[in-house]
């Protein structure tokens, strides 16, 4: 019987919730499925707790991050803002757990995937800001889902972003404009100094980043590729291009000479 390749193991940061008297570390499932059926992967999602969990000696036995989106939005704390309850809620141990594992990701060179709040938190963890209530600045658009019970209709591709021509994802994903599913009311305000712009919005809104001078795969997209990967190219190709990534450094994790050393 020809042997099953192993399945690359990709790190998913928990969102801390208390519900009938228990503190619950969850990850939304559009996001592990995506995972799954993106590029073969299996998510593993790792308990918010900072203080307990070395970020680093959990990298040295997977092969990918994935930051993903969440209801909550990055404490104010972090990029020297003071908290506002308009911006509410917070996860300040979500916010710890990701801090560490994006800098320990990028010092170890393990692929890394932002998405949406993890785009976020990939711009404050390099020393960037967030505007919050992005929708209320002159000449912004109104970038927050549509209010609707149905998910599909919430998380409907119904905006132009440009992608960059000379940026990675250009690679990925051709030169030009696309369409996406942009679902947000916090965006960046001040670019962090280790970040490049992927692409913008149409009211100049940074709607992807990728982590200059990283050595692979790092990248942030405020989007949500992950709710149509499987019948949205775009969405499909950011994922394999992921998994591409997570691949390869699952090769040189597991290569004898890398654990000869």
């Amino acid at each position: 019987m020809p042997d099953t390749p192993q399945a690359p193991l990709i790190g998913v940061p928990a969102d801390v919730k208390e519900i009938d008297g228990y503190r619950w570390h969850a990850a939304a499932e559009p996001y592990l499925r995506a995972i799954v059926s993106g590029f073969g992967g299996v998510p593993l999602i790792l308990p918010s707790m900072a203080d307990a969990i070395d970020p680093g000696s959990f990298l040295d036995r997977i092969d990918g991050v994935l930051l993903t989106g969440s209801r909550s939005n990055v404490h104010p704390e972090r990029y020297g803002q003071q908290a506002d309850p308009a911006s509410e809620p917070y996860d300040p141990a979500r916010d710890a757990a990701s801090f560490g594992l994006i800098a320990a990701a990028l010092r170890k060179g393990v692929p890394l995937f932002a998405i949406c709040r993890g785009m976020q938190e990939l711009n404050v963890a390099l020393g960037g800001t967030l505007i919050s209530e992005l929708q209320e600045r002159e000449g912004r658009h109104d970038h927050r889902a549509p209010v609707s019970d149905i998910q599909a209709e919430r998380f409907a591709i119904h905006q132009d972003v440009a992608i960059a021509a000379d940026g990675q994802l250009a690679g990925v994903l051709g030169p030009g404009t696309i369409r996406v599913n942009s679902l947000h009311r916090q965006g960046i305000g001040d670019l962090a100094p280790g970040l490049a712009v992927e692409a913008l919005a149409p009211d100049g809104t940074i709607e992807a980043v990728r982590v200059v001078g990283a050595p692979g795969f790092a990248i942030g997209v405020q989007w949500h590729p992950e709710y149509w990967v499987k019948s949205d190219a775009p969405s499909a190709k950011l994922f394999a291009a992921f998994g591409e990534a997570v691949r390869a450094h699952m090769a040189a994790r597991t290569s004898p000479a890398t654990a000869a050393e």
